[in-house]
């Protein structure tokens, strides 16, 4: 896990000072090495988080003179060695021990479709000496950003958004359709698009070949489609699909365990959290660290739920860390956190995964996280009305929008709010490009494909990643996904959601755990805003810059901060927070 960068110029050489700016914006990202490559109109960055190889061998950007190929690597290929053997096989010789140099051998070996063999999470851009082309590539459900400009200094890109910024010359004027997205789809901005018209990132599963002369060239290398089914799955019961969950969650967890330094997990007390640690018991992991976080309650609203995270601690006898939070701590951590973030990002837990990740980076350096079960196993409470929607794009925006075009009318100034809904257009091409499914398999496409890439993971990445902590995701391993994909709705989503994953866990998670309320990762203190970080919003909201920048309908943001928790989303989320937070990122990075 690490950061990488680079530009293409097509007229001269790159700036190394540039680029040095930009490499030294994700210092967090990768704090155990820097390195930097530049050869004629190419040049890479990369900086190191030592996971694998922890040797000077494994340094990047890599160069291989013998293939007469160049590569800078984020992520982590977590069956490398299995691809490895089968390169020596092939007589390729290796002289690290990681997952880097596998890449650059699997591209030679077979091409582009070197993607399809790999097993993991990644976003990695590999040059070319003898032709000067360049391919971009990122993982199949997007864990590893990656972020572009395209201008008239050539083609620049890295894994943060604040990076590019840092390298100067970028378009930052607001997006209006990303801004639409933005407080429609609780902050989520679908790609290729960010809330920066100058700045656009790579689609998940996607290679993006650059020619010497700008050329580009664009190809989707995965897809999964929810509800299409095998001929053998419709004879399937259910114990036999637990049974293959069980299994591949199991294979997905063994193969998270890869790494050459502890690897812990992030311990909610949920049930995502809890299979994890569940798995990694069956199979024989050692020494298993867990770590949770609690905050403050505010009135009848809970702040932690070490309750359960504890059963799960003393069942598997982890070694095991709460990290209590007081409210002027997660208040002080705010301008931290929001720096943190790639996007403006609105969930509450944004800043109790960066606190928590804080904390856990002092003590390892990878841990296994739950997101995604939600998305993947149909587990929100909206999900069960869609198995007999009638007009399943207005019940989507009915259950999902935190604002909708007429609440937008209210809160953005004419010039920055189009004549069309651009949301409810987003959700309408979507469910037609998917016409053949179900309702309820159109909401777990587009809740998988696109909310949980630019929300959750996006999220967990840059909060961990701020501190330099791997997070790996298993319940995002192309192989389950594609499992739970061709798995009947209904075992999904009935009995208040995750209805086969509960049944597959309890083969080994105490059923107090399964059967508890569905709980999120509570920040009250942001949900009910009061106190403080009233007057820490209230404060971003009058600032001359925010006044000056004209974003916002004056008499509205007034109408709020009298009635800070009269205006809530559907979901029950604050829309002031959510104005505040976009202001308070556009302060930060200088925009």
């Amino acid at each position: 896990m690490c950061g990488i960068c680079g530009e293409i110029s097509f007229s001269g050489r790159p700036s190394l000072s540039t680029l040095g700016r930009i490499n030294d914006a994700m210092q967090a990202r990768g704090p155990d090495a820097a390195g930097l490559y530049v050869q004629g109109g190419l040049a890479l960055g990369h900086r190191r988080l030592s996971i694998l190889d922890l040797s000077a061998a494994a340094q990047q950007p890599m160069i291989d003179a013998a293939l007469g190929l160049g590569l800078a690597f984020n992520g982590c290929i977590y069956n490398f060695r299995e691809l490895r053997d089968e390169l020596k096989a092939k007589g390729y010789r290796f002289f690290s021990d990681g997952d880097t140099e596998v890449i650059l051998k699997a591209y030679h070996a077979w091409g582009k479709s070197c993607v399809q063999r790999f097993k993991g999470m990644f976003a990695f851009a590999l040059w070319e000496r003898d032709s000067g082309r360049v391919l971009l590539a990122r993982d199949r459900l997007g864990i590893k950003p990656l972020y572009y400009t395209d201008g008239p200094h050539g083609f620049r890109f890295a894994s943060s958004l604040p990076a590019l910024l840092a390298g100067g010359e970028v378009d930052t004027a607001l997006d209006p359709i990303a801004l639409h997205h933005f407080f429609s789809f609780h902050a989520a901005v679908p790609a290729p698009r960010t809330i920066l018209r100058g700045v656009k990132k790579l689609e998940p599963a996607t290679l993006l070949t650059i020619e010497p002369d700008g050329t580009q060239h664009r190809e989707r290398y995965w897809h999964f489609s929810v509800g299409e089914q095998r001929p053998t799955d419709r004879a399937m019961s259910q114990e036999e699909w637990s049974e293959a969950l069980l299994e591949a969650m199991t294979t997905a967890v063994d193969r998270r365990r890869v790494a050459d330094v502890p690897v812990g997990v992030l311990l909610s007390g949920g049930l995502d959290s809890s299979l994890l640690v569940a798995l990694l018991s069956k199979l024989g992991h050692e020494d298993i660290r867990t770590f949770s976080i609690g905050f403050d309650a505010v009135g009848a609203h809970s702040g932690d739920e070490f309750r359960y995270s504890d059963i799960i601690a003393r069942t598997f006898g982890t070694n095991h860390e709460q990290i209590r939070i007081g409210g002027d701590r997660a208040l002080q951590a705010l301008p931290g956190a929001i720096a943190a973030m790639s996007e403006p990002m609105v969930s509450h837990d944004a800043v109790a995964f960066y606190l928590l990740s804080s904390e856990v980076a002092k003590r390892v350096k990878v841990v296994q996280s739950g997101q995604g079960a939600d998305e993947v196993f149909g587990g929100y409470s909206w999900y069960p009305g869609f198995l007999s929607a009638n007009d399943p794009v207005q019940q989507y925006q009915n259950a999902y929008f935190d604002w909708t075009h007429s609440d937008l009318q209210r809160l953005l100034a004419p010039e920055m709010l189009g004549d069309d809904d651009a949301s409810l257009a987003f959700v309408e091409r979507f469910f037609a490009a998917h016409a053949g499914a179900s309702a309820v398999d159109k909401v777990l496409q587009i809740d998988t494909e696109i909310m949980l890439v630019d929300d959750p993971v996006k999220r967990v990445d840059n909060m961990t990643m701020a501190f330099g902590l791997e997070a790996r995701v298993p319940f995002l391993d192309h192989e389950v996904v594609e499992l739970a994909a061709r798995m009947p709705a209904e075992l999904k989503v009935k009995n208040g959601g995750k209805h086969i994953l509960k049944e597959a866990a309890r083969r080994c998670v105490p059923a107090e755990v399964i059967d508890r309320p569905k709980g999120y990762f509570p920040v009250p203190l942001l949900r009910y805003l009061r106190g403080p970080f009233l007057d820490y919003v209230r404060d971003l909201l009058n600032d001359e810059k925010a006044r000056a920048r004209g974003l916002y309908r004056r008499d509205f943001i007034d109408h709020m901060l009298q009635h800070p928790e009269a205006e809530m989303s559907p979901k029950g989320h604050s829309r002031l927070w959510q104005a505040a937070l976009l202001e308070a990122w556009l302060q930060t990075h200088g925009i």
